[in-house]
């Protein structure tokens, strides 16, 4: 009976421990490296391209509510340097309307999320929750007031502000749920360096409350 040759060369071979034991070292190694490439690739996303967080509180409402999961672009004002704190490319300023997030100045380690109000050199002033700049009232059809809006015997705090000139390199941000929110009414101007980046959608929703997807709020872009 003839057989082919190289099929008995093939059959019944054992290969030697040595050259097994470096083909698995070599496998791990491979399989090490992927892993490694893809951490790297992740952080480098994550600092520099786009970066997600979930709105905790609702001093965004109604424009962002509690449950949401955004998604923030970290290169539309260019590229900041985590290590440095500084920016390169020649970043676009933020532009009155956009929603963006920051360090909290009194606690670097948080990160807020407000609407850019004010820019720098223009002049800032509230009076009976109508905003003004540079002493003409500001068009806006996001704010959320849920107190009344007049008080003859007294004012909420944050109901009068100024009016001031917001410095340079620095911004006047206010949350959409002006009655609930902390912003720079309360802590001041925030320095431009400290933006991470400008919201832009909403990837991902779950109402705490009734315990439900909210389906209507996928996808939807945040301006």
């Amino acid at each position: 009976m003839n057989r082919d040759p190289e099929q008995e060369t093939l059959v019944g071979v054992e290969e030697p421990a040595g050259e097994v034991r470096e083909r698995r070292k070599s496998a791990a190694r491979e399989w090490l490296e992927a892993l490694a490439v893809a951490v790297l690739l992740a952080l480098f996303i994550r600092a520099f391209v786009v970066q997600a967080f979930k709105i905790p509180s609702g001093s965004m409402i109604p424009t962002l509510l509690v449950g949401d999961h955004i998604l923030v672009s970290k290169f539309t004002y260019g590229v900041r340097l985590p290590v440095l704190d500084t920016w390169v490319l020649g970043p676009r300023a933020p532009r009155r309307g956009d929603i963006i997030v920051f360090k909290y100045p009194y606690d670097e380690s948080r990160d807020f999320i407000k609407r850019v109000i004010g820019l720098p050199g223009e002049v800032v002033e509230i009076r009976e929750k109508q905003v003004y700049i540079n002493g003409k009232p500001l068009q806006e059809m996001y704010p959320l007031y849920r107190d009344p809006v007049e008080r003859r015997d007294r004012h909420t705090p944050g109901e009068v502000y100024g009016p001031i000139t917001v410095p340079q390199d620095k911004l006047f941000v206010l949350g959409d749920n002006r009655d609930q929110s902390q912003d720079s009414r309360f802590w001041g101007f925030l320095d431009v360096h400290k933006v991470e980046g400008a919201a832009f959608i909403i990837y991902w929703s779950w109402d705490p409350i009734e315990g439900r997807l909210r389906w209507n709020r996928i996808g939807k872009t945040i301006h």
